[in-house]
């Protein structure tokens, strides 16, 4: 979806996570900006366009953490 997506992240402890997490999230295509907290858990995803759900989750896996769509 084009636009701003959230998902709740579990796992990040520390800013080396949030570091991980943006860098995966960034890979998918259509994703512009990310931004990230492990202190709330929460994920947004800010897209130019459609944006798979399933890419972004994977992505975070790819990271170490899980994640769904809030």
């Amino acid at each position: 979806m084009a636009g701003a997506t959230e998902y709740e992240v579990t796992g990040m402890t520390c800013g080396h996570c949030e570091g991980a997490v943006r860098a995966e999230v960034l890979k998918v295509d259509g994703v512009t900006s990310v931004d990230v907290s492990a202190e709330t858990g929460r994920l947004v995803v800010t897209s130019d366009q459609s944006v798979d759900d399933d890419a972004v989750i994977a992505a975070v896996d790819e990271a170490g953490y899980a994640a769904v769509r809030s």
